[in-house]
């Protein structure tokens, strides 16, 4: 974990189905109430993904949960967010999910220096088999793991 970063909620179940080709960290806009309800770690990536649209970017499926000390100008949990990124940054992106499969996934929310941050993976879809053989490998290493405590 990198000094001065605070992670709020990560996304597990993307490195099990995703392989990672990249990471990149980007800014997100988001409402007042938005950052207390992360403040209080209320928000699920499973699920999410980004869309890059007329040269910006977008995150769908980022689920944070309304404040609960919040009126009636609360935000919608599940609104689309823009992420904040350079214009090279950007057109890099646009053309790595252009080939074949990659896709945009966010791993992980974290604060930094008092800012929201996302950790972006470039990634490309597993198959149901690529599944079954890192399961397998972890596996093998956990019986490794164990057999060396045990000695």
């Amino acid at each position: 974990m990198a000094e001065g970063r605070k992670t709020i909620v990560q996304n597990r179940k993307a490195r099990h189905d995703y392989f990672i080709e990249d990471t990149i960290e980007a800014g997100i806009e988001l409402t007042g109430t938005e950052v207390k309800s992360l403040r209080l770690g209320k928000a699920n990536l499973q699920d999410s993904y980004a869309t890059i649209k007329n040269g910006e970017v977008f995150v769908n499926g980022l689920h944070i949960s309304p404040y609960d000390m919040g009126n009636r100008f609360n935000h919608d949990p599940l609104r689309v967010k823009k992420l904040l990124l350079h214009r090279f940054e950007i057109n890099r992106l646009i053309g790595l999910t252009q080939r074949q499969g990659l896709t945009l996934i966010p791993l992980s929310l974290y604060f930094k220096k008092g800012m929201v941050k996302v950790e972006l993976a470039i990634a490309k879809g597993k198959k149901l088999y690529d599944k079954r053989e890192d399961s397998a490998k972890k596996d093998a290493m956990r019986e490794i793991d164990r057999r060396m405590k045990n000695n």
